[in-house]
């Protein structure tokens, strides 16, 4: 599989296809050893070596099972990337109760927001820990909507530090939005941005700002949430399907069937349009898509290997279903 390097880090490359492992710390149900382990063989054998974890994902669960799946594969031939922002302190008096985050795990810890410099330092630390792994190749931190201003004094500087230091060898953010993304990208030392739900084939937000901020500073953008969290992963979507983990309105609903009537009318389903669709943008170095079983993996293989046609970008934008600058 093609892999891309980071225009500003170029010894760190990215597969254009990336393992998420939220769900290997049980995002929503129960995920066993066994089946996350032939969930990393198939991407394996599929050509993935890019694999994105954090703390956050199972209250470490999803660390300790990459750093286990990978562990005894050639350490130069696969990329990690993990997060801080989030320590997990011990919660023993809570251990009988599951985690109220969405995850399927004992809440035996819990989550504390930490962009300070020390914070960055125990953070990866622990990761390492969990893992088991000789280093992480890339840290984001980890949604810090809310902490702009200790993430840009602290937590950057702190891993610019680590950076340069050959402890990791790249640095950046990670967020559900895109404006705030931009201000990292235009105001700090960041090499990557990873970008959940704000470029997809169903919205193009992220176009006006970060995308082109990105281009210019030289800055990769790594996207996730391509499905828009579950309305476009289906050929036609159900009317209980989520859009930012939440039951999506009607009228996004509505719009991801035109799109779905397109897609058809040019010989692909909706979820091989979404994946190819994100990859189109210069500025774009890898797209990390969620990953639970063999099954999801193999499906995910064989949609990001389906023929696009290029006719199809501008049909859409006819048809006012996708942004006139897109594509």
């Amino acid at each position: 599989m093609r892999a891309r390097p980071l225009p500003r880090r170029p010894s760190v490359r990215l597969t254009a296809l990336g393992f998420g492992a939220a769900q290997a710390g049980n995002l929503y149900r129960a995920t066993t050893d066994e089946e996350f382990a032939a969930a990393v063989d198939t991407a394996w054998a599929g050509g993935l070596r890019y694999f994105d974890t954090a703390p956050h994902y199972g209250l470490g669960l999803s660390e300790r099972r990459i750093g286990a799946a990978l562990r005894t594969r050639p350490r130069d031939e696969y990329v990690v990337s993990t997060k801080v922002g989030r320590l997990l302190v011990p919660s023993p008096q809570d251990a009988q109760r599951r985690d109220p985050e969405g995850f399927d795990v004992p809440a035996d810890h819990r989550r504390v927001w930490d962009f300070s410099r020390d914070g960055v330092l125990r953070s990866l630390e622990s990761s390492l820990a969990r893992t088991g792994l000789d280093r992480v190749d890339v840290v984001y931190l980890h949604d810090p909507d809310d902490h702009w201003e200790q993430a840009a004094a602290e937590a950057v500087p702190a891993l610019v530090e680590l950076r340069d230091q050959g402890v990791v060898g790249a640095i950046g953010a990670g967020m559900n939005q895109s404006h705030l993304l931009t201000r990292f990208v235009e105001e700090t030392d960041v090499d990557v941005v990873m970008c959940a739900g704000r470029y997809t084939l169903l919205e193009q937000g992220a176009l006006a700002d970060l995308l082109p901020a990105a281009e210019r500073r030289g800055v990769g953008v790594v996207v996730a949430g391509v499905y828009n969290s579950g309305l476009l992963s289906q050929d036609r979507p159900p009317a209980d399907a989520t859009y930012n983990y939440q039951q999506a309105p009607p009228e996004l609903i509505d719009r991801a069937h035109r799109i779905a009537d397109v897609c058809q009318a040019h010989g692909v389903t909706l979820p091989q349009a979404a994946l190819a669709f994100v990859r189109s943008h210069p500025a774009v170095v890898s797209t990390v898509v969620g990953l639970r079983n063999r099954a999801q993996v193999t499906q995910t293989l064989t949609r990001a290997d389906a023929d696009v046609p290029a006719a199809l970008w501008p049909a859409l934008r006819a048809a006012g279903l996708l942004a006139p600058v897109a594509a």
